[in-house]
């Protein structure tokens, strides 16, 4: 019988796992501002999920199914990572992880949420954010 043992350090990504949004092509909505040579970005209000990172949580778990998930190991890891557009839309959800199904269900049940976030905010205005998830699953042999 396999039990999940699933999100292990679901709350540290609000924490840590976020990370701050890259002035690329894809996210150029960032202000950098330049000091003593360094580029720095000012007062930046991360996107949140407006039920809190609890209801997150319990809708990533409600929506995954154990039973797509092939595995000899003990236990899985992936890392679901996202982005978070200025109208409050996932957008670019990946999965990554050894375990293919592990990520293909990862995606699929984070893909289900259609919740709005709260954008994040940079000087008044709002832009995109990165998000980073990382997910453990542990089998029960027995």
């Amino acid at each position: 019988m396999k039990i999940i043992t699933i999100f292990c350090f679901f709350f540290y990504i609000f924490i840590s796992a976020q990370e701050q949004p890259l002035p690329t092509a894809e996210l150029n909505e960032l202000l950098m501002v330049e000091r003593n040579g360094r580029a720095k970005i000012e007062s930046e209000k991360p996107a949140a999920f407006p039920s809190g990172a609890d209801a997150l949580k319990n809708r990533i778990v409600k929506n995954f199914r154990m039973r797509k998930i092939i595995s000899n190991a003990e236990t899985e890891t992936c890392q679901i990572s996202f982005i978070i557009d200025k109208e409050g839309s996932m957008v670019d959800v990946k999965a990554s992880g050894s375990n293919e199904s592990f990520n293909r269900e990862a995606e699929r049940a984070i893909l289900k949420i259609k919740d709005k976030w709260i954008p994040g905010e940079l000087n008044g205005e709002k832009v995109r954010c990165r998000f980073r998830i990382p997910l453990t699953i542990t089998f029960d042999k027995n």
